[in-house]
């Protein structure tokens, strides 16, 4: 099973928060994300939510070529 300390990945507002309120949260809910920046995600890519983010094909397909790059293991 998969886990995360979301105090170092969620604002602090949304930390105590349940996982279904994290993925509907505003991208800018992520630590290190404005909401200027989240303004931008959702203009450029259609991004609202974090699981809108978790979703964006194109981190999926960074993600997958990276896993590929056995020179950085």
């Amino acid at each position: 099973m998969a886990s995360i300390d979301l105090d170092k990945v969620l604002d602090k507002a949304w930390a105590d928060k349940s996982l279904p309120e994290i993925l509907a949260a505003p991208a800018s809910a992520l630590k290190g994300v404005s909401d200027r920046q989240g303004d931008l995600l959702q203009e450029a890519f259609g991004i609202k939510t974090v699981a809108d983010l978790a979703e964006l094909k194109y981190a999926r397909w960074a993600q997958a070529l990276a896993a590929l790059d056995t020179s950085a293991k």
